[in-house]
């Protein structure tokens, strides 16, 4: 399950960076072999990584891979949380602030097109402090049996 997982991740992240930002398209691919309809694949949201991408989470009951589109309004926020595996993310539409101790001032802006990837443990917020809204497709890699995210932050890293 943890390759599957991690094939899936790392598919995720290539084809995110390996797409221009911001742009959908629409792909009719077809077998060579077989008449059978067009298989059609469409990119929902590309974005760009400038660091190398190591995705790798274990769990004792496996693997769960859940993708996700979320959506705050302007002045939402996530709240503070950490998660138990890792998190591959592309802004679709608008501008994250993402505050957490992994950044030298403590904050970063995402903008529409750049991806982001979340480690396990650390404590952080997104909020939208934009006027419009901020739209995110997320890839959670995390253990089995365990929450997308985690608010009791007695569980997370300090």
């Amino acid at each position: 399950m943890r390759v599957t997982a991690l094939l899936f991740a790392m598919t995720f992240a290539v084809s995110a960076c390996s797409s221009t930002a911001g742009a959908t398209s629409s792909t009719a691919i077809e077998s060579p072999t077989e008449s059978h309809a067009p298989v059609e694949a469409v990119d929902l949201a590309a974005g760009e990584q400038d660091a190398p991408v190591e995705v790798s989470v274990s769990g004792d009951d496996g693997v769960g891979v859940t993708f996700r589109e979320i959506t705050l309004a302007p002045g939402a926020s996530t709240g503070v949380h950490c998660h138990y595996g890792q998190l591959v993310a592309v802004v679709s539409q608008g501008s994250l602030t993402h505050y957490a101790d992994i950044y030298p001032s403590g904050v970063h802006v995402y903008e529409t097109g750049d991806s982001i990837i979340e480690g396990a443990g650390y404590r952080h917020e997104g909020r939208n402090e934009g006027n419009e809204n901020v739209v995110l497709w997320v890839t959670y890699i995390i253990p089995e049996g365990k929450p997308l995210a985690e608010t009791d932050l007695s569980h997370c890293d300090a």
